[in-house]
């Protein structure tokens, strides 16, 4: 029940804004923001999961492609032996290998950013869509792409959408800020980005968070983790 905010500048050659918030087990080990692969991934930079070997977030530098996953619910009805790994997609994606036809796995929205565009593969496990991501700012969870339906994404998008963000090297602050404005609802709530999801039957918390900015320039991508899983107590982005 991952989170993730995305600003598309109204002009192309402006970066586009990423902010994306990872709910997982913490008993599920992950390595930091490195490079963690061999060829042909050898270049990319990503949040590893050590258990799988795939990718939560990576970028190529080299490629100017970003990915971030989310986990949705889906209806496929294949035996578990028949399916892989989502966070192979990640490492996909930056490589330019976009899902297609019946991916082998449950359900994700898969957010893909290059220079001057970004859409979202969702995936339910019968149907694969996507949707190209319009100027303007947009949340992400575990439904469609702005999607009313979500709490945490009817109270907040509008926030986020509401916040300047300056063009400076720690551009993410004032969003920062609304993350910590966020984490005074309980983090079982809803309407809570820092989330605790075990009262609704996950057993996944709020772990880190990353940040990037990417455009013709580059990408630029950071990461920090929260002190206490599913609990705010600030986040030193590095």
């Amino acid at each position: 029940m991952c989170t993730v905010v995305l600003r598309v500048p109204p002009r192309p050659g402006d970066p586009i804004r990423v902010l994306a918030i990872r709910d997982e087990d913490p008993r599920r080990p992950w390595n930091p923001l490195g490079r963690w692969w061999p060829e042909p991934h050898d270049g990319v930079v990503g949040v590893r999961d050590a258990r799988a070997g795939g990718a939560w977030l990576a970028a190529d530098p080299d490629s100017g492609r970003f990915a971030v996953l989310l986990n949705r619910a889906d209806v496929t009805h294949r035996p578990e032996a028949d399916l892989v790994s989502r966070g192979g997609l990640v490492l996909d994606a930056v490589t330019g290998r976009s899902p297609e036809a019946q991916p082998p796995t449950h359900g994700f929205n898969l957010v893909e950013v290059t220079p001057g565009s970004a859409r979202v593969h969702l995936w339910d496990g019968a149907v694969l869509r996507r949707v190209a991501l319009h100027p303007g700012t947009h949340m992400i969870a575990h439904d469609d792409v702005d999607d009313a339906s979500t709490p945490r994404i009817a109270r907040w998008l509008d926030t986020f959408s509401a916040t300047a963000l300056p063009a400076g090297a720690r551009w993410w602050e004032p969003w920062i800020e609304v993350l910590e404005r966020s984490a005074h609802v309980d983090p079982e709530d809803d309407d809570a980005i820092i989330r605790d999801n075990r009262a609704h039957g996950y057993e996944t918390l709020s772990l880190l968070a990353c940040v990037a900015s990417i455009s013709d320039a580059g990408i630029d991508v950071h990461y920090g983790e929260l002190a206490e899983p599913g609990r705010w107590g600030g986040l030193d982005l590095r």
